[in-house]
Parts: C-alpha cells; sequence; structure tokens
C-alpha cells in the first residue's frame, strides 16, 4: 500500500511540475519572434543589437533624382509634398557600426497599423515608386520593408508592428530636426550653402548628442539622430568626426523641394532605387 501511495505521489509530483513549465514556458521572453502562422525561428547567429539610430531623409535631395510618378510617391504630390525631414526608419545598430537584419519571419500587415497611416503618409513616406525587396523573397511597401528588415531586430524593446511605428513616429515628432535647423538659419536654398559643422552644432545644442549626417555630393541626404534603448540621446557612432567624412564636405546644401506634377510626367515603369 505504502509503495502505491508513493507511486501516485510521484505521478502527482511530475504532473505539476510538467504544467509548470508549460506556465512559465508561456511568459518567457520570446526567442521565435511574434505569435501567429508567420513565425519562424530566431537568425541566432544576430546578437542584440546595442542602439537605436532615427535616420531621417531630406526630401529635396531625394526628390530631385525622381524621374516618373506614381501615387504612392509622396515627391509627387504637387504642394502636399513633404518639404522637412522625414523618415527612412528606425534602425537597431551595434556599437561596432555594423547592424543586425531580418531577425525573424513576422511579414508585415499594414492593418496592424491602419490606425497610424495619417501620421505614417505625412511624416514616413515613401519616396519613390519602387518596391522594396521582403526579408524572405518578394516585394512589398516601404513600410513592410522597414519592419520586416530592421522592426524584427528590435527585441525586446518592440515585438510587434505597432509598438515599433508609433514608438518612431512619437520619437520623431519630440526631436523635430527640421524646426531646429530652421531656427538655427538653416533652411532650405538653392544657392546657399552652409557649414556642415555648424549644422552639426545647432542639432548637439538642442539634443545634447552629435548625429551622424550623410551627403550626396554636397547635399545633406540624410540626418541621423541616436539613443539608447529607453530612448535617452546617445551619439551616433558614425558621428565621430563628422566634419571630415568623407560622405560630406565642408560646406553642405539643403536644396529646396520643387514639387512634382505626377499628371504632368510621362509614367513609366519603377526604376528608382530605394534606399536600404
Amino acid at each position: 500500500m505504502a509503495s502505491f501511495s508513493s507511486r501516485r505521489y510521484l505521478f502527482l509530483l511530475l504532473e505539476v511540475l510538467f504544467i509548470t513549465f508549460l506556465y512559465v514556458s508561456a511568459f518567457l521572453p520570446e526567442t521565435e519572434g511574434l505569435a501567429g502562422d508567420n513565425v519562424v525561428e530566431v537568425n541566432r547567429s544576430q546578437r542584440e543589437f546595442d542602439y537605436f539610430a532615427l535616420s531621417l531623409q531630406w526630401p529635396g535631395t531625394y526628390c530631385r533624382g525622381t524621374r516618373h510618378c506614381c501615387s504612392k510617391n509622396a515627391c509627387c504630390r504637387g504642394s502636399n509634398s513633404p518639404t522637412q525631414f522625414t523618415i527612412h526608419g528606425l534602425w537597431p545598430d551595434y556599437n561596432d557600426g555594423s547592424w543586425p537584419s531580418c531577425c525573424y519571419r513576422s511579414d508585415f500587415n499594414e492593418k496592424e497599423i491602419s490606425t497610424l497611416m495619417d501620421g505614417l503618409e505625412k511624416y514616413w513616406p515613401s519616396l519613390s515608386c519602387g518596391s522594396p525587396s521582403s526579408c524572405h523573397g518578394g516585394k512589398g511597401s516601404f513600410w513592410g520593408h522597414e519592419w520586416e528588415k530592421h522592426g524584427t531586430c528590435a527585441s525586446p524593446v518592440f515585438h510587434d508592428e505597432y509598438s515599433y511605428f508609433i514608438t518612431t513616429l512619437n520619437i520623431y515628432l519630440k526631436h523635430n530636426v527640421t524646426d531646429v535647423l530652421y531656427k538655427a538659419g538653416y533652411v532650405a536654398s538653392n544657392s546657399e550653402k552652409y557649414p556642415l559643422g555648424g549644422i552639426v552644432t545647432a542639432i548637439q545644442n538642442a539634443f545634447h548628442i552629435t548625429p551622424e549626417v550623410v551627403c550626396k555630393r554636397d547635399a545633406i541626404d540624410e540626418i541621423r539622430i541616436c539613443f539608447y534603448k529607453d530612448f535617452k540621446p546617445r551619439d551616433c557612432v558614425g558621428s565621430k568626426d563628422v566634419t571630415s567624412k568623407k560622405s560630406c564636405p565642408k560646406y553642405v546644401s539643403l536644396p529646396e523641394y520643387t514639387p512634382l506634377d505626377g499628371e504632368a510626367m510621362v509614367l513609366k515603369m519603377p526604376t528608382d532605387k530605394v534606399a536600404l
């Protein structure tokens, strides 16, 4: 009788341990991406990122290379086209200058961010008619590319599309680079050139960090401001000796945006290359 009771007790103990294991597992940090049908195993060769880089595009530089129009290209909105820095993406980066990408499969679903569309169209528009590639084959939207390539690597800070996009919008609005430069006298112009050091100093004074500046010839193409994982500002890795970077000369321009009339332009097959 004692032997039977012992076996019964052991069985109950194992059952309790098994149930406990299942319960605890449900609350462990995710290591295989988001829950759902589109999840595959994490790329375990990529370690957790070190910081975020918010990359901002200058439409006056990007849009002047547009040779054809389509409904999704914000360069073609005429007088409603963007005239301030717009979001390229919020990118998880490493301190050694490299970055992770396509960390797990979570196929972009625009319905998840449907309530953010007005803000995304205004502050995070596509400046191209091209369709960038997704992480797992095929083509998709600009937002889909940013989520799949960069957003999936933002764990453990983000685990879903909505959090990634709404947080990026909020960070962008809180750190208005266009307004900072305007107040310092750096405005869009097709004739003026400005000292790169002065532009950097204006951003340093406003946010107490050093940005990274990327140029196309003498025109500012992107400005990147960086954050720790709790979104406190920090220097960007690529910001060291910014005035001697090969990307930008000592004097740079902020080209004035000339609205493109989509109806007046000849519609062609997309040929624009989308920056990754």
